[in-house]
């Protein structure tokens, strides 16, 4: 069955905001505009390709966009971290995800129409929020979306190569639009917003090395801000004492006195 023409638009529009949103979080997170692109062209042309890695008892593949890929961004955002609590965050977070996601495996129905949501974006939200949650900024909370989400499904794979049960586990399988990718996005997403609506409410963020260039710009624009609020206040004081001068009278008694 053809799909009509307004849905094919509505699709290659979704996948052009989606991918524009990733980008943007990418340059967040210092990668350059040019890293961030070639990085999501990578995940999209390497959505195309599975890693076999065995075959028996248990068929595991792992995609190059959907999984490597990211979990190799991800480690190297660990490595150039500038403070060593922000590691020891990372990985709380992927942690911290990784034992939800699977927990929440065990409980929720696997068929897709016994769900009110896509599982996808269920896992994905969710270990989002919860990367967020034990991350606090926006590298640690990438990394514990997308480690977690990882370290999850390795679990399930122990779990069941160990009882001996034959089964397929496809790391990223969904390439692009896997909940490896969408954990990540969602997470710093939630990160960017909390914090920036924080920073913002308090007057403007503290300047260091870890500050993305937009809210250094911002914390400019509200010293500008208030620096010219209280010029202008000084000077309609002025213009005010010099009014009240000139309604004087000779002997400094006001008009109104007898």
């Amino acid at each position: 069955m053809n799909m009509p023409i307004g849905m094919i638009t509505l699709l290659v529009i979704g996948v052009l905001v989606y991918f524009g949103i990733a980008q943007r979080i990418l340059d967040r997170m210092r990668l350059t505009d040019k890293q961030a692109l070639l990085f999501i062209v990578g995940i999209v042309l390497g959505s195309f390709v599975d890693i076999p890695i065995m075959s028996d008892p248990v068929n595991l593949t792992v995609n190059v966009g959907g999984a490597l890929l990211p979990a190799l961004l991800a480690i190297w955002l660990i490595f150039t971290a500038d403070e060593t609590a922000e590691r020891v965050r990372a990985v709380i977070a992927s942690v911290f995800v990784a034992a939800a996601v699977y927990l929440g495996s065990l409980y929720l129905p696997y068929e897709p129409e016994n769900m009110f949501l896509d599982p996808k974006l269920i896992y994905g939200i969710s270990a989002g929020l919860i990367a967020y949650l034990a991350g606090r900024s926006r590298r640690s909370a990438f990394i514990g979306g997308v480690l977690g989400i990882i370290l999850s499904d390795i679990v399930h794979l122990v779990t069941i190569y160990r009882a001996g049960i034959p089964g397929t586990t496809a790391i990223g399988g969904a390439g692009a639009f896997d909940v490896v990718i969408i954990a990540g996005i969602v997470a710093v997403m939630i990160a960017e917003l909390v914090g920036e609506t924080r920073e913002k409410l308090q007057g403007g963020p503290v300047l260091g090395p870890n500050r993305p260039e937009g809210l250094y710009e911002f914390s400019k624009e509200l010293s500008n801000s208030g620096a010219k609020k209280r010029n202008l206040k000084a000077v309609r004081t002025e213009k005010s004492d010099t009014n009240s001068t000139t309604n004087q009278q000779p002997d400094g008694r006001g008009e109104d006195n007898e």
